[in-house]
């Protein structure tokens, strides 16, 4: 395909509703694949630390 312009290009034959949006959600779910297993192994961490110190101190 070729787009005589910018404008022309991000409207996709008047498909470009489509298929940023599809864009935008894939995007969001790799980012959320990424940031959901880290939050929840710094969450994991933070709650054995308390663990232990809680441990330590009986």
């Amino acid at each position: 395909m070729n787009f005589s312009s910018f404008a022309e290009f991000i409207a996709m034959g008047n498909h470009g509703v489509y298929v940023w949006t599809s864009y935008g959600i894939s995007l969001a779910v790799l980012i959320l694949n990424v940031a959901l297993p880290v939050l929840a192994r710094r969450r994991y961490l933070q709650d054995e630390a308390r663990r232990l110190r809680r441990e330590e101190s009986k």
